[in-house]
């Protein structure tokens, strides 16, 4: 395995009952890259996501992270050894606040006396959401009550504010307006440029895509279909990757 490459997938599979997600699934993440994964909804890009921060196990084939055998026990497990999370759903707790739901299993606690540093995880939150732009005054406010691009900030602050050196990234503009992605977008590129952190996002604006990612992935029917770097491809090519598949799928169907 070449040293600039930190996680391996090789020949993962994982299915739910008779739906089969991921048939024989290969990839690739090399440090500091960004790589841009796509797919049709169902194509098992969310499925993959979970296998990687230790959500969900394969059913056969390895994986390898900074060229170790890499067989997650748990999120928590990841997450210890530098792979956090932006979930679809976001893994938000409505009745808890804003700065709760930002320490989320990562509670800071004094010691040796275990009670919560509150103060502390306040000002860190006001910190982590300053420094993407967004807005949200009552930081003890229930996150219930807050729009979904506020809660979808939330969830972004608090995975790239953790001490992850690979960030997983599941749509992490969806329910965002305009501007709030942009500044979303603008952190990418920030961590993209330090070159410390290598990232996967889950994106569907190939605008996007072309400008935040260094590479992207295709899946089609459980297997990665087209990796290519992003200077090399178009808007163009990958909608009528996209395009094709939809007009196979409906053939097969028929």
């Amino acid at each position: 395995m070449p040293d600039d490459v930190v996680l391996q997938v090789e020949h993962v599979t994982k299915s739910f009952g008779p739906v089969v997600a991921l048939r024989d699934l290969n990839l690739t993440l090399r440090k500091g890259e960004v790589l841009g994964l796509l797919g049709d909804n169902g194509a098992g890009k969310s499925t993959l996501m979970k296998i990687l921060c230790g959500f969900e196990k394969p059913d056969t084939g390895t994986m390898t992270l900074r060229g170790e055998p890499y067989e997650p026990k748990s999120v928590d497990h990841a997450r210890s050894l530098g792979i956090d999370a932006v979930y679809q759903d976001l893994a938000l707790i409505d009745e808890l606040s804003v700065f709760q739901n930002m320490f989320l299993r990562r509670e800071h606690v004094h010691r040796p006396i275990p009670f919560l540093k509150n103060r502390e995880m306040r000002t860190q939150t006001r910190t982590a959401l300053d420094e993407i732009g967004i807005n949200i005054p009552n930081l003890n406010a229930p996150v219930a009550k807050l729009s979904g691009g506020q809660r979808q900030a939330i969830a972004v602050a608090r995975t790239v504010h953790s001490a992850a050196d690979i960030l997983l990234l599941d749509e992490p503009l969806a329910a965002m307006g305009a501007k709030e992605g942009a500044r979303i977008l603008d952190l990418i590129q920030r961590l993209k440029d330090s070159g410390e952190v290598a990232m996967i996002l889950v994106l569907h604006n190939y605008v996007h895509v072309l400008a935040s990612c260094d590479r992207v992935n295709l899946i089609q029917d459980g297997v990665i279909a087209f990796d290519k770097p992003t200077a090399e491809t178009s808007i163009e090519e990958l909608t009528e990757l996209v395009v094709s598949e939809y007009r196979r799928a409906r053939m097969a169907a028929s």
